[in-house]
């Protein structure tokens, strides 16, 4: 929940696109797309949580990766969640936590970092993004979320557009599709942060976006959107 702004930065949720976009935005997939080089791309929102385990239920959906989350216990009707994990036909869950109520199901337990083991960043409900520094060895095996998906996205042949030897080379990634194709009309835009090195990455400090053009450690960051009454 502290980085629930963050989420939806990074298209975390079923009816988002990265940086902020949505699938309603014209162009905003093909936008996408382009930046990615990639032709393979969901063509509208996904399921959101319940109608997802109810696809799982009806058997439409087979494979499913669960991370950072134990839905057995935080979802409504919990007897049909159950239903729905033991029905499902490969379950993958990552989890810094080896026996919940959801890895009971799992068919595949991927050993995940948790807070203080892993390094990236986290944005709160005033657009600040903070970095997120770890201070804890890893445990044997035990690997961040991002290194995961990565290792599986090499393992599938992908490893050109998983390119990632880092957190920092994510966030730069992630700065840069903010402005891609952006001339003002999408708020959230911290391209100026894409060119950080990893020393820069490393110290920056707290800033709210948008982002624009400015010398290191002296971001022209924007600390108010409402100021004149009303929203972008």
């Amino acid at each position: 929940q502290p980085n629930a702004m963050g989420g939806r930065e990074v298209g975390g949720l079923a009816n988002t696109l990265a940086a902020h976009m949505d699938y309603d935005t014209p162009g905003a997939m093909l936008r996408v797309s382009d930046f990615w080089h990639s032709e393979q791309m969901a063509k509208g929102p996904g399921h959101k949580a319940v109608e997802l385990f109810e696809a799982v239920h009806r058997g439409e959906i087979r494979v499913l990766w669960v991370m950072g989350t134990n839905p057995a216990v935080s979802l409504p009707d919990t007897d049909r969640i159950h239903q729905a994990l033991s029905r499902c036909q490969t379950l993958i869950v990552s989890d810094c936590v080896a026996q919940t109520d959801t890895t009971q199901f799992a068919d595949i337990l991927l050993p995940a970092a948790g807070w203080g083991e892993k390094d990236g960043t986290v944005t709160n409900s005033e657009r600040r993004i903070s970095r997120q520094r770890r201070f804890l060895s890893l445990p044997e095996k035990v690997r961040p979320d991002w290194q995961i998906m990565r290792d599986v996205a090499w393992a599938l042949g992908h490893a050109q557009a998983f390119d990632y030897r880092s957190p920092a080379d994510i966030f730069r990634e992630h700065a840069a599709l903010s402005g891609y194709g952006n001339g003002g009309e999408r708020v959230f835009n911290i391209s100026a942060l894409s060119q950080l090195s990893d020393k820069e990455y490393d110290e920056l400090a707290p800033v709210q976006w948008p982002v624009t053009d400015g010398n290191p450690g002296a971001w022209m960051q924007t600390r108010r959107l409402f100021s004149h009454g009303r929203f972008p």
